[in-house]
């Protein structure tokens, strides 16, 4: 028995390292044979190409007028542009809960919180690097008396020194930094008021 084994495998060790061996591809210049075309070969208009059917004779073309997007028809303005097609700058529209806040404090350390340090004083680590221009103070009265919705647009489009984060973060995510920044403004523009009376009784 054992010798018809080791017969058995002395034939299938040759075969198999012929198979592999096989297997190991060659250059050939002959024409591929396709069995089945899949999307391999298929008409196309590449974007720069030529196009005689367009009067420009471009094959990219400007959408028409008026057109947008599928889901980025952002007709909410207070949502979208902080009230700024408005006379008046809006409110912050989002339901102010410790998840929001979670998040706003999570995308300020990423985004703000390099220039306007992570108390929002704005002594953030570009200033230690010699960054020429302070950031303004987000606790001085001038900025606590801003819009949420100027707040907004400014993390949008940016102002002065700041560039424009409306590329980075999305609006929601934008929001939730406003309503982070509101809470920092509450540890340093509180009032006793600010407590609920059952708890008054233990501040010292």
């Amino acid at each position: 028995m054992k010798s018809l084994y080791r017969t058995a495998l002395a034939l299938a060790v040759p075969a198999l390292v012929s198979a592999l061996l096989g297997c190991r591809g060659q250059t050939t210049e002959k024409t591929p044979i396709w069995i089945k075309h899949g999307m391999e070969f298929q008409p196309k208009m590449l974007p720069y190409g030529q196009n005689n059917i367009f009067p420009d004779g471009r094959n990219m073309q400007h959408p028409p007028e008026g057109t947008v997007a599928v889901g980025l028809l952002k007709q909410d303005d207070v949502y979208y542009r902080g009230g700024q097609d408005t006379a008046h700058y809006a409110a912050n529209p989002m339901k102010i809960d410790a998840m929001l806040l979670d998040r706003g404090q999570e995308r300020f350390q990423i985004y703000c919180a390099p220039c306007h340090g992570r108390t929002g004083a704005g002594n953030g680590i570009v200033i230690a690097h010699g960054f020429p221009v302070p950031p303004p103070n987000f606790h001085d009265d001038r900025v606590v008396a801003f819009a949420d919705g100027y707040i907004f647009n400014v993390i949008t489009h940016g102002v002065r020194n700041m560039p424009s984060y409306g590329k980075q973060v999305p609006e929601e995510d934008r929001w939730a930094i406003v309503a982070y920044l509101r809470a920092l403004q509450r540890t340093t523009h509180a009032t006793v008021n600010d407590v609920p009376e059952s708890e008054r009784a233990n501040l010292k």
